[in-house]
């Protein structure tokens, strides 16, 4: 169970009919009982559940990459779940509930990218539910009877969540907001300067004739030096 290969299969339960020695072991998934036989040598899980097992999960059970289901409800167990269970990759079932687990529930969890079943109802974990689509996408039943979580697929609202959104120094989004506002200054000043330098030049020629005979003798001259006078 600690490879993500795994040629034979681990299993915990087996029956010795009559006509031989034949491994079973079943498995309960979405409230429906699974049992498997043939392609047991493929499977690998442990089901612990309806048990009086008390104490913490060990974080050692975390390394078994190649575990697909692991079922520990309806026990005893208590204290926080270990932040490390996001390296348990191969995870495809989680069942946790009706248990005293307590804390938040790791990120990590939202890492697991086969996990198509979650339960870790009816504990007392607390905190916001960890964000990704794949957790958020599980029906809030899995989540309910513990009264501190909150989050998506909840009702419930984090702490925060309602409150407006300020722009932290040195963000892309207060960044954007600035160069919006040199630009809009850059595009405003542009009729305005034409304007102000078109009649700085313009405006004393129309108003005074002596300067604006004086400006076109400059002018001729000027051609004349360079083209000649004809």
């Amino acid at each position: 169970m600690a490879s993500q290969v795994q040629p034979r299969g681990s299993f915990l339960s087996y029956n010795n009919s009559a006509i031989g020695f034949t491994d079973t072991a079943s498995l309960v998934v979405k409230r429906t009982e699974y049992e498997y036989s043939g392609s047991l040598p493929l499977l690998t899980l442990i089901d612990l559940s309806c048990n009086n097992l008390t104490g913490e999960i060990p974080k050692e059970l975390t390394s078994l990459q190649g575990l697909i289901f692991l079922n520990l409800s309806v026990n005893h167990l208590e204290g926080q779940l270990p932040m490390e269970i996001g390296a348990m990759t191969s995870l495809e079932s989680l069942d946790l509930s009706r248990n005293k687990l307590s804390g938040v529930i790791p990120q990590s969890l939202a890492g697991i990218s086969f996990l198509s079943h979650l339960n870790v109802s009816y504990n007392n974990f607390s905190g916001r539910i960890p964000s990704g689509t794949q957790i958020q996408s599980f029906y809030a039943s899995c989540f309910i009877g513990n009264l501190e979580l909150c989050g998506p697929p909840l009702t419930e609202t984090c702490v925060g969540d309602d409150l407006p959104k300020v722009p932290i120094p040195g963000t892309a989004d207060e960044e954007d907001d600035d160069n919006w506002i040199e630009m809009k200054w850059f595009y405003m000043s542009m009729p305005l300067g034409f304007v102000i330098g078109f009649w700085a030049v313009l405006g004393p020629l129309a108003i005074k004739k002596a300067w604006r005979v004086a400006y076109f003798q400059f002018l001729d001259s000027v051609r004349c030096k360079l083209f000649g006078c004809w």
